[in-house]
């Protein structure tokens, strides 16, 4: 099976799973609440990639993404309600916005190392939230910001239609970083988390390369704000804090650093045991940390470190499905970028 030919079967493969969901969802054999729960993880999974680009696969810790996603809410819920944008313009003009804001705080900030660069973004998540907060003409101040329009106003095909949108931005963003890190812009930015020094001794822009990622992952980041504004149709900036911007990262750090399907994993699991364990309140909390700290102690690699760290695929499965394994070029490709 060609190369091409295998891409064309995991891409409808993938497809006729979704279109199967939605059956689902529609037909109510899933539930109203468990449809509300998946399209919450589908948010959650699609902001913890967007982490995972810049944390996991470039190796520059950030705690702010909540900032990020606070972005694509309320320029989103903005577009939507002050110059009555269509959803998916308003949607692209949310995550665009989190991108440029990306951008202009990646030039000064992504020249600082480690827990330097954790502090800076982690004051830029706080003072997002704070601006949120002094801006109630535009976000509704403190109260929040209600009437939000929703994907649709019909009660029946809602969450069908949240289900559809998110979890189709979903696999575009999962195809998108897929190929990206296959790309030479990918491994520049994997050979920057390997070793710095030398990836700028063997002539990577290293600067260039860190702010490309850090933008790709506002972008991501802000997705994912932009799908969450007309999913709840009521944004307050108490849900863009400290904690938020945690929990994105417990996710990547659970789901493996640099592993997509990790992460995918992780963030889908985590959203329902917050869920599940509801009846704890404010307790529940305590979970996260005592997750992390159990997984750093333990198992520092993650969910997928326990299969080393590889990658579920579809044209693996494909492959497997037609009773053929890759080619010898194609295995020496594949042992090549292992190395």
């Amino acid at each position: 099976m060609s190369k091409k030919m295998k891409t064309l079967v995991s891409v409808l493969l993938v497809a006729l799973f979704l279109i199967f969901l939605n059956i689902l969802v529609a037909l109510r054999v899933i539930d109203e609440y468990t449809t509300q729960v998946l399209t919450i993880a589908g948010i959650n999974v699609i902001i913890a990639l967007g982490l995972n680009l810049i944390s996991g696969f470039t190796g520059q810790l950030s705690l702010g993404h909540a900032g990020f996603m606070a972005v694509g809410a309320y320029t989103t819920a903005a577009l939507m309600m002050k110059l009555n944008f269509p959803i998916f313009f308003a949607v692209i003009g949310g995550a665009l916005m989190s991108a440029m804001f990306g951008f202009l705080i990646g030039l000064p900030t992504l020249r600082l190392h480690g827990d330097y660069l954790a502090i800076v973004t982690l004051g830029f998540g706080e003072i997002i939230r704070v601006v949120m907060i002094n801006l109630p003409d535009i976000t509704g101040g403190p109260a929040g910001l209600k009437g939000i329009p929703t994907y649709t106003t019909n009660f029946f095909w809602r969450p069908v239609l949240s289900f559809a949108l998110v979890y189709l931005a979903l696999a575009l963003v999962v195809l998108f970083l897929s190929n990206l890190l296959k790309s030479s812009h990918g491994k520049a930015i994997i050979s920057i988390r390997e070793d710095e020094i030398a990836a700028n001794a063997m002539g990577i822009n290293v600067f260039y390369n860190k702010i490309f990622a850090f933008t790709i992952s506002a972008f991501i980041g802000g997705l994912g704000g932009a799908l969450y504004a007309p999913f709840f149709g009521y944004l307050s900036p108490n849900m863009f804090n400290f904690q938020k911007s945690v929990e994105f990262l417990i996710i990547v750090v659970l789901g493996g650093m640099g592993n997509l399907t990790g992460t995918v994993l992780a963030g889908i699991g985590l959203t329902y045991l917050q869920e599940f364990l509801r009846f704890l309140k404010d307790y529940r909390l305590v979970i996260y940390p005592m997750i992390l700290i159990i997984v750093m102690i333990y198992q520092p690699s993650g969910i997928m470190g326990l299969f080393k760290n590889k990658e579920f695929s579809i044209t693996s499965l494909v492959e497997r499905l037609s009773g053929k394994g890759p080619s010898r070029e194609e295995s020496s490709d594949q042992a090549g970028d292992v190395q």
